[in-house]
């Protein structure tokens, strides 16, 4: 997927809180967080859509992210944005996004507020997060 498509799903009111979080493979904190995210996206299914944005390269697909995908039991969507030219885009997810991942955008389903975490989460950190936008509800 290019960013422009991306960026439509980013901007479209959301049914649920939508959560977006840009990983990739040959992260480490990202493949530490990731099943975090996974317990929480179960916990919540009712109030959440996650989304788990890969910043692999394409050509890593088949042989790379598929079988970690696999691997890791990861059942929420991945969308593979396949956009190279990060600074071309970074800005239009946040401004304060300096690149680094892994990365956690946040829409409010209510106002459509986005926030923006450029941070590894633990359990605790992210489920005591998306409780306060479940709980806003």
């Amino acid at each position: 997927m290019k960013f422009d498509d991306l960026e439509k799903i980013i901007n479209e009111k959301p049914a649920k809180i939508k959560i977006l979080n840009f990983w990739a493979t040959f992260c480490r904190p990202c493949v530490i967080e990731m099943p975090f995210f996974e317990e929480v996206a179960t916990k919540f299914e009712d109030d959440i859509d996650l989304i788990f944005v890969s910043l692999d390269f394409v050509e890593n697909v088949e042989n790379k992210v598929k079988p970690f995908l696999t691997k890791k039991d990861i059942h929420s969507r991945v969308i593979l944005l396949d956009d190279v030219d990060y600074n071309s885009w970074i800005d239009r997810v946040s401004p304060s996004w300096s690149g680094a991942i892994p990365a956690t955008l946040i829409i409010d389903k209510n106002t459509g507020e986005k926030f923006f975490f450029e941070q590894i989460f633990d359990k605790e950190e992210l489920e005591s997060l998306i409780s306060k936008f479940v709980n806003k509800t």
